[in-house]
């Protein structure tokens, strides 16, 4: 499957993603470009998101700011 990439203006885990083989790059508040393999970081992470109020809402996690603190610690983001 073919990767695609995307540019946004903060982090997403979108759960219309999920599956696409997606790249997301983002600028963060301080000007650094982040990132980050969409189904690598959520495949990590899948049962914190799963039970965010806001997933479960609307179908996605957003961070304007940064990459999440929980995500920055993974050791494999692409």
């Amino acid at each position: 499957m073919a990767t695609t990439a995307i540019t946004t203006k903060r982090f997403v885990i979108r759960k219309s993603l999920i599956g696409t083989n997606t790249v997301i790059t983002f600028t963060n508040n301080k000007n650094v470009v982040c990132t980050y393999d969409h189904d690598k970081v959520y495949n990590q992470l899948k049962d914190k998101f799963d039970l965010m109020p806001c997933f479960a809402k609307y179908g996605s996690y957003t961070n304007t700011n940064d990459l999440p603190v929980f995500v920055r610690t993974l050791k494999e983001l692409v």
